[in-house]
């Protein structure tokens, strides 16, 4: 979609702090966390909505989340993680994708910058 935000970054049109990428998806920290290491999961192909996208993409978006939310919990010491997926008037962005929001107890909100350095691999 030409003004899709997501779909100029899965195109290299916008820069990102891209954590993981394969065939189908593409993975990158918010550049507004609500928390360190809040992520965004991304399918390449364009899908609006839980109501529009394929189901394999869907079960492979939620592997990921599984590996991401692991990596996530190991190197930034999260206690727990919230999924988060909007539709229809709460989604901000008309383009599927999924949040991992990490939970702390206690902690402060790093600058995005330092938590790529920590979880680029």
């Amino acid at each position: 979609m030409e003004n899709c935000i997501f779909c100029k970054i899965i195109n290299g049109d916008i820069p990102c702090y891209k954590i993981y990428e394969d065939d189908l998806v593409v993975a990158f920290l918010d550049i507004n966390p609500i928390s360190n290491g809040h992520t965004l999961i991304v399918p390449k192909q364009h899908f609006q909505d839980l109501y529009d996208i394929d189901n394999n993409v869907l079960n492979h978006i939620l592997e990921i989340a599984k590996k991401i939310a692991k990596q996530i919990t190991a190197k930034l010491n999260c206690d727990g993680f919230t999924l988060v997926q909007n539709n229809g008037a709460v989604q901000e962005v008309k383009h599927f994708h999924l949040h991992i929001h990490p939970y702390y107890k206690n902690s402060e909100i790093m600058k995005v910058e330092d938590c790529f350095k920590i979880l680029n691999i």
